[in-house]
Parts: structure tokens; C-alpha cells; sequence
């Protein structure tokens, strides 16, 4: 008896047309256009990489006093710029001749990469795995992250404790906003509203985190013997509840912060100062 449901025309034994899949000619049935997100959000991503790479081995203007690039600290090379009260660790003395930042966004960056959030968003936008919810992926087989390279995936969590220790850095470069381009102390600039933002936005990010969501409570069986613990884990989890938005928003803000201090350290621009 016919359903409705059978192919018009043999398709190929792939995809969604396997076995095991239900018997719908179509490759999805829906009506809106649900491409947009996925191509939003690739260009979104595109750009921050095209940028982001271009910064990062540019290797310039990223220091006008008091402030310094998000890209580019701490500072771990010898060739860095010396930012007078900054982080400036010369781990890697001089025999680094390539960009300082190089050494430093590995941990955000893979931070981000292996994010959970993230992981959706670039598997959708540029692997088309799936392209959105109810349209079949094009690919032959779905393995997951259980296969090289995809597996390294699993080190986030260990990624969410450097992350943890940059945004503390970042923390430590917005104290030293506060101070005008003499080094005094007491003074404030346009540039420290940028800087404040995007720290606030960096701790909101990495806070909402579902490593840190786990850290803090995902391995208690009774809360009720963890007061302090529970109210914290209820804290992050409201934080999760918005991390796509906080993960998109603090990527726009340290790119800001970052062209901020590139306008400065080229000349461009002069910061208005407060007081």
C-alpha cells in the first residue's frame, strides 16, 4: 500500500537517502530562508579570521601608551614593544623573530576554536554538517569528533584554563588604562570604555562557558551539601544560557579593542580623554 512516503526516482544510497533514513524524495521541506544564518554566520567568521590573521602577523602599531593590543599580550618575546608597567615576559628571549602574538593567540584562539558554540557555528556555516536544523547535510558519512582531527575537539576543557589566565592579563591591561600616555595614574580616555567593554564581555564569555558550567558543578551529586557551589553553578548557567551571544560579543569587542589601538599606535586617530 502506498504511504506517500517513496521516492519517485531511485536516489543514490547516501546521505539521507540511506536505508535508514526515511523514504522522502525532497532534501528538506522547508519553505523559509533558512540558508541565511549558516552564510551569516561564515562571513561573520571569515571576516574575523581575515582581520585577526592580518593583525596578528603584522607585527606593528599595537602599543600606544597606556594601551595595548588584546592580540598581542602578554607580551612573551624579547622584539616585543616594552610597555612600561605591562606584562612584558621575555619568555622566548630573542631567538623569536616573528610576531609576539603569535605566541599568545593560540589559547584564545584555540579556546574558541573548540568552543561548543563555535563548533556548531562553523560546522554548519562552512562544512554544511548539517547546513540547519531538518536539511540533510551533503556528506556521505557522518563520523562526528571521533576521528582525527575532529577528536582533538575533546581539549577544551583544558583550553578554558588558559583561557582563564589571558582574561586575567586582559583584566590586569584594563587597570592600566587608567593611566594617561605620561604613565600617571588617575586619568581616563575613550580608549578605557573600549577596554572595559571588552573585558566584561571577554570574562562573561569565558565564565559562560560549559567547561566551566562542569567545573563548578557537573560533578556533585548533592547539592544540597554544596550551597555555595550550587548558587555559583546557577550564576554560570544563566551566563550559558546566553553564550552564543556573549561568544559573538566579545569576539566583535577584542577586534574593536584591537583597532582601537591600531588607530592610535598608526597615527590615525588621537584618544579623547575624559579627565
Amino acid at each position: 500500500m502506498a504511504t506517500g512516503t517513496e521516492p519517485s526516482s531511485p536516489a543514490p544510497a547516501t546521505g539521507v537517502h540511506t536505508a535508514s533514513r526515511a523514504a522522502i524524495p525532497a532534501r528538506h521541506l522547508r519553505t523559509d530562508r533558512w540558508w541565511l544564518a549558516p552564510a551569516g554566520t561564515a562571513a561573520g567568521l571569515f571576516a574575523f579570521i581575515v582581520y585577526s590573521t592580518w593583525r596578528a602577523f603584522a607585527n606593528a602599531d599595537y602599543y600606544a601608551a597606556p594601551y595595548v593590543s588584546p592580540f598581542y599580550s602578554p607580551c612573551l618575546a624579547e622584539n616585543c614593544r616594552t610597555m612600561r608597567g605591562g606584562p612584558n615576559w621575555d619568555l622566548f628571549g630573542s631567538w623569536w623573530g616573528l610576531s609576539p602574538a603569535l605566541l599568545i593567540l593560540i589559547f584564545p584562539l584555540g579556546f574558541r576554536l573548540t568552543c561548543y558554540y563555535y563548533r556548531k557555528a562553523y560546522y554548519r556555516g562552512f562544512w554544511a554538517s548539517p547546513p540547519a536544523c531538518a536539511v540533510a547535510e551533503p556528506h556521505k558519512k557522518y563520523t562526528g569528533e571521533t576521528r582525527f582531527p575532529l577528536i582533538l575537539q575533546n581539549i577544551h576543557r583544558y583550553f578554558f584554563y588558559f583561557a582563564v589566565l589571558v582574561a586575567g592579563v586582559l583584566t590586569y591591561d584594563t587597570a592600566l588604562t587608567f593611566r594617561d600616555e605620561h604613565y600617571a595614574w588617575g586619568h581616563m580616555g575613550l580608549g578605557t570604555l573600549v577596554f572595559l567593554a571588552n573585558i566584561v564581555l571577554i570574562w562573561a564569555y569565558t565564565l559562560s562557558c560549559h567547561s566551566c558550567r562542569h567545573i563548578i558543578g557537573g560533578r556533585l551529586r548533592h547539592f544540597s551539601r554544596h550551597p555555595v557551589r550550587y548558587r555559583m553553578w546557577g550564576w554560570v548557567g544563566r551566563l550559558n544560557e546566553r553564550h552564543m551571544l556573549l561568544a559573538w560579543s566579545s569576539l566583535i569587542s577584542v577586534a574593536v579593542a584591537d583597532f582601537y589601538v591600531f588607530l592610535l599606535a598608526s597615527g590615525a586617530i588621537t584618544d579623547p580623554r575624559f579627565f
